[in-house]
């Protein structure tokens, strides 16, 4: 075989025998691209504000009211509390955040962006768009990655309050799960308050799954709590089990009353969601708890061992009737 045709061989992927170098089953190579981060900022300016005031009062409130029967408490926490601040609730359904925005003061529901999962929410153009549009919403990395970088403190040196979710996702069974430390950490570094908030009966309302609340205007619960302001030399991980008690005990409050739930967090009753498995909200423990070993339960790990469906049954158990005002001090 002469020079020339070796070298046209050569050229054309093939070796001086004339069978390719390249099996044809091989994918070209292609470089990863990391994900591009929507650009929220536009939903923050004034005229994005006005219209998502308007979008809430005449379409979303509305909406979510005449679907469901929200009863809301201690909004009278927030007199006088100026922003910044975080919100911290639990999370079990699509209907939490328009109840929250909903449910709180004017002048905090203009000024406050809320904590999206980025893989879900932002994961097409449209979707984006309309949770900022109607939510003010930025993305949040849940899962540990650290693709896109968090907005959650530039907010804050703006001047926004924020809503996050500590869990990091919605419940599958409406069950509390453990706080992560982002939204702890956030107010521990800043010094700024958290306001606690616990949702009852939405799960029940509009289960995971569903995209539409259930017939019958099914009763929901919103209940602030007191802000709670991290005490000089306190570490993250203690300022996030004050949330979750926070939490925890306004939850409560729908089962055994205002006094009753603030009896309980004194004698430390309340289960607190942490370890491995997850709280029914407002849950107290077993007046005599038995040890770890004896039970089966894993060192360190509170909470009932109760099955999926079980944990899903008793979520979707709808409220009782309007329960009695109680004097709070």
């Amino acid at each position: 075989m002469s020079i020339r045709r070796e070298v046209k061989l050569l050229r054309h992927g093939r070796d001086w025998r004339g069978r390719s170098t390249v099996p044809k089953s091989a994918q070209p190579h292609e470089l990863e691209h990391e994900d591009r981060e929507f650009p929220t900022a536009w939903a923050r300016t004034r005229v994005a504000v006005a219209a998502r005031a308007g979008l809430r009062r005449t379409l979303l409130k509305p909406v979510v009211w005449g679907q469901t029967t929200p009863v809301v408490e201690g909004t009278e926490y927030l007199d006088g509390v100026k922003g910044p601040v975080v919100f911290v609730a639990n999370h079990s359904s699509h209907l939490d955040t328009p109840l929250i925005l909903g449910s709180m003061p004017e002048r905090f529901a203009d000024r406050v962006a809320t904590g999206a999962a980025s893989d879900y929410f932002f994961d097409v153009r449209w979707r984006a768009t309309l949770t900022a549009i109607f939510f003010n919403a930025f993305p949040v990395e849940r899962y540990g990655s650290r693709r896109l970088r968090s907005l959650a403190l530039d907010l804050v040196d703006q001047g926004w309050s924020l809503l996050l979710y500590p869990e990091g996702t919605r419940s599958e069974d409406g069950w509390m799960n453990p706080f992560k430390l982002g939204a702890a950490a956030l107010c521990v570094t800043k010094g700024i308050p958290c306001v606690p908030i616990a949702l009852r009966g939405s799960y029940a309302a509009m289960p995971r799954g569903r995209n539409w609340p259930q017939p019958g205007k099914p009763r929901v619960t919103v209940r602030y709590g007191r802000p709670l302001t991290p005490e000089e030399g306190e570490d993250v991980r203690s300022f996030r089990v004050r949330m979750a008690k926070a939490v925890s005990q306004l939850a409560a409050e729908e089962d055994i009353g205002w006094y009753g739930a603030l009896r309980a967090a004194a004698d430390d009753r309340l289960q607190i969601p942490g370890g491995a498995r997850p709280t029914r909200p407002g849950a107290l423990k077993p007046a005599e708890e038995p040890k770890a070993e004896e039970n089966g339960k894993a060192a360190g790990s509170p909470g009932e061992q109760v099955a999926h469906w079980r944990r899903i049954w008793a979520s979707t158990e709808p409220l009782g009737g309007k329960r009695r005002k109680v004097w709070r001090d």
